[in-house]
């Protein structure tokens, strides 16, 4: 860089600081009297404790009466009325690169466990535009997940968003865990958003396991930290797989549960005055949605695959949230609580679930065995009332025998141990020999 031009970068920085001072403190939301000249995002320092003197850092997320709106990253102890607060005029940013790899960090990136952040880390900010929607390229090859079920069935392309919807305690956590243990792609990315502590550790060691860890980077906001912590928790991890999406690699991305996202985000809504619309939700939820998921997928340079988890109330798959993003992303994927009851895991519901590239993807005769699959499955359920209690009498209709003949088999191939891998060619050939026998 020559010397004129680092004179010029000098002369353009600004030397000022401003600073305002804190008024009130309602619920989540700080009033402050300045700083002047901040903006919707900027990131704040309110310095407050009197012995023991520390920073609370605070995000501008609106503006009334010319008092400035502020919202903690953290628990706001030790506030007070006129307590410093200091503009840093710029969005949340925070460091990625290789080293994190294999890193638990908070969603303002910093390690969990204590340790110092490596050295060599980039800056990134946390809230980005999503790609030109002409500089996409169209998903064309297939993404091993390394399920059975998914590979065969509901065949995921590189670069593809899909959500998995289920009520609570029917295997989310457990299929996120063995997709990342058994994919294909460079490096896995997981966002643990409003989790239960407990919970947070436990998929760690268990689902995800030390094989899992060592090529993933785990983002994680609990349930007990503030509103804006859990919606920054879901920007962070997006950020960090898109910094690694632009070195070229195929990412792939978790987050369990945007639902919590959404939940945070009507939190912090409500807080500074947005009125409730559709069961409680406040319009910015269903603004800030398409913006969060459309940043995945593909681009010039590579992709990321995205599985976003989705909790629905008493299994209504079409509450608000559930219907909003089902409306966002290329597929689904519907996890049943009745199939979890019968202990069939993964729990997935075949014929209620859908990936909307799979016929881009694979082979016209992947297609049909796929079709063939779901035809002979969902005529047995059909006429499973009238099997079970004897009604259906063998050679009434050819379609049914087939179906009973090969349930017990298409049963078998929908089951998968939790640490068992399949390659998708297996998945394919499998699926192939199945059909085969009812033949």
């Amino acid at each position: 860089m020559k010397l004129l031009d680092v004179i010029e970068q000098i002369d353009q920085l600004d030397s000022f600081k401003r600073y305002g001072r804190v008024k009130r403190v309602v619920g989540l939301m700080i009033e402050s009297q300045g700083p002047p000249e901040s903006s919707i995002g900027d990131v704040c320092y309110i310095h407050v404790g009197n012995k023991r003197k520390r920073t609370i850092q605070a995000e501008v997320v609106g503006f009334k009466n010319e008092e400035v709106i502020l919202m903690p990253y953290t628990t706001i102890n030790d506030i007070s009325p006129g307590s410093l607060v200091e503009a840093t005029s710029r969005p949340l940013e925070i460091k990625v690169g290789a080293q994190l790899i294999g890193s638990v960090i908070d969603s303002l990136g910093q390690p969990l466990d204590g340790s110092p952040l490596p050295k060599g880390l980039s800056a990134v900010p946390t809230d980005q535009a999503p790609p030109n929607p002409m500089q996409r390229p169209p998903i064309s090859s297939a993404m091993e997940v390394g399920v059975r079920m998914i590979d065969s069935l509901l065949t995921v392309g590189i670069g593809q968003r899909v959500g998995i919807f289920a009520g609570s305690g029917v295997g989310k956590s457990t299929l996120l865990g063995m997709v990342a243990r058994n994919t294909t792609a460079d490096l896995n990315v997981i966002a643990l958003i409003g989790e239960r502590g407990r919970e947070v550790r436990e998929f760690i060691e268990r689902d995800l396991g030390p094989e899992g860890l060592s090529r993933s980077i785990v983002v994680v906001a609990t349930s007990d930290q503030p509103a804006l912590m859990r919606i920054k928790g879901a920007y962070t991890a997006t950020a960090i797989a898109e910094y690694f999406r632009d070195k070229g690699l195929n990412v792939m991305m978790m987050m369990d549960s945007v639902t919590r996202v959404a939940m945070a985000q009507r939190e912090v809504g409500l807080a500074i005055g947005e009125p409730p619309t559709t069961k409680g939700y406040t319009p910015s939820v269903f603004a800030i949605l398409p913006k969060l998921l459309e940043r995945t997928g593909t681009n010039e340079k590579g992709s990321i695959t995205a599985f976003y988890t989705v909790l629905v109330d008493g299994d209504d798959m079409n509450e608000p949230i559930a219907d909003t993003v089902r409306g966002i992303l290329d597929g689904h994927f519907v996890l049943d609580r009745a199939l979890a009851n019968k202990g069939q895991y993964p729990a997935v519901n075949v014929l209620k679930s859908v990936s909307r590239v799979m016929n881009n993807i694979v082979p016209t005769e992947h297609i049909r065995a796929a079709e063939k699959l779901r035809e002979a499955l969902s005529t047995y359920m059909n006429a499973e009332d009238l099997i079970n209690i004897g009604a259906y009498k063998k050679g009434s209709s050819s379609e049914i025998d087939e179906a009973i003949r090969l349930y017990p088999n298409i049963i078998s191939f929908l089951k998968q141990g939790t640490h068992e891998k399949i390659t998708f060619q297996e998945s394919v050939y499998q699926l192939n020999s199945l059909l085969g026998k009812g033949d």
